[in-house]
């Protein structure tokens, strides 16, 4: 008689069951999170969006990108291709609001002087201790993704490496005289660290020499192409046989692309520009870039770049044996820079390059 109610009793037992029915399920979807992937297909958390700014070449781009995306379906990469000085300039307009998360491909002036004006947030990654001091920020603002020779560009076409020039010097030679084809410098962080190095060797206290050096160059330029594949066609059409550019991009159109396109190492060494990737100050999307930061300096992902778009890595802990023929063949041989003081020079010496010398001669 004072007992519970029978239809009560079978109510509350379907809401106790029900109760314990979305532990379980809530219990199994922690579990499911945490390991991440029970398949095992190497799949990674991560999603919403991760905006890149890039400098590198289209070929890599879309090479990292899908093979980011593999690992990472779930994050939404947008990438705005530019030169390294336009992110520079982006980046430093965008500083109240960010539009960029990852800052990925340029020289290492442009990331000593975007730190030294506070555009990059600082991150230590898994990998600090596999680069060298002199190929990283010491507060971890930027690091050094891959190395970059700097080298003179041929059309195999019509030269070969005995043929065409064999140092910097040679290429005032009057032989060379509308045969050369320069990408615009004041956009390009190759060509302007090209130009400041040429300065640089030639006296390091005073840049006068340098911009002489850069008149005669001047003089057997024939053209100054607007953007890289704008080089690559009036070069591959013979409007020009010699230009300067760095050593991966020569390979990639060369392998990738079919480009009728050789190099040659300078004798008295060439620039090996840090090519170096940072995360935006203020980042509206700082995980993903931490995710895209750590992917890219994988030692997988370093070795198959390596393989396929020609990288030269910065890491100091990578196997020999992982790495393509061409690496291990490679013989670098680096023309002695002062990067601060180039980092500090380099607009100076442009612009006066740009003002003065550009066409004139």
């Amino acid at each position: 008689m004072g007992g519970i109610p029978l239809r009560r009793k079978i109510a509350w037992l379907l809401v106790t069951v029900a109760f314990f029915l979305f532990l379980a399920a809530c219990g199994g979807g922690n579990e499911t999170s945490e390991d991440n992937n029970p398949e095992g297909d190497g799949k990674g958390e991560g999603s919403g969006k991760l905006v890149v700014y890039t400098a590198r070449d289209q070929t890599v781009v879309d090479k990292v990108v899908t093979m980011f995306n593999e690992k990472y379906p779930d994050i939404q990469v947008d990438v705005l291709t530019m030169g390294a000085q336009e992110i520079l300039e982006r980046v430093r307009g965008e500083q109240s609001n960010p539009g960029g998360d990852f800052w990925w491909g340029g020289t290492q002036s442009a990331f000593m002087q975007a730190a030294e004006e506070d555009l990059l947030e600082p991150y230590t990654p898994s990998f600090d201790d596999a680069i060298e001091p002199e190929h990283k920020d010491p507060e971890g603002r930027w690091y050094g993704e891959m190395l970059l020779p700097e080298v003179i560009m041929i059309n195999s076409d019509v030269l070969d490496k005995e043929t065409g020039p064999q140092d910097w010097d040679d290429l005032l030679d009057e032989k060379w005289k509308d045969e050369i084809i320069i990408r615009g410098v004041l956009p390009s962080g190759t060509m302007r660290t090209i130009y400041s190095a040429m300065i640089y060797r030639q006296d390091s206290n005073n840049p006068e020499p340098g911009y002489k050096w850069l008149e005669k160059l001047d003089a057997n330029t024939k053209e100054y192409a607007q953007d890289p594949t704008n080089l690559y066609l009036k070069l591959a059409r013979q409007e020009g046989t010699v230009s300067l550019w760095n050593l991966q991009d020569i390979l990639i159109q060369a392998h990738a692309n079919n480009q009728p396109f050789d190099y040659i190492y300078p004798e008295s060494g060439a620039p090996i520009l840090v090519d170096a990737v940072g995360i935006i100050k203020e980042a509206k999307n700082k995980e993903n870039a931490e995710l895209f930061y750590e992917f890219l300096f994988d030692k997988e992902v370093v070795a198959e770049l390596s393989k396929e778009t020609f990288q030269i890595p910065s890491r100091t802990d990578i196997d020999v044996d992982a790495m393509p023929d061409w690496y291990r063949d490679l013989e670098l041989k680096e023309l002695e820079l002062d990067w601060e003081v180039l980092a500090e020079k380099e607009m100076e010496w442009m612009e006066y390059w740009d003002s003065n010398i550009k066409g004139q001669n």
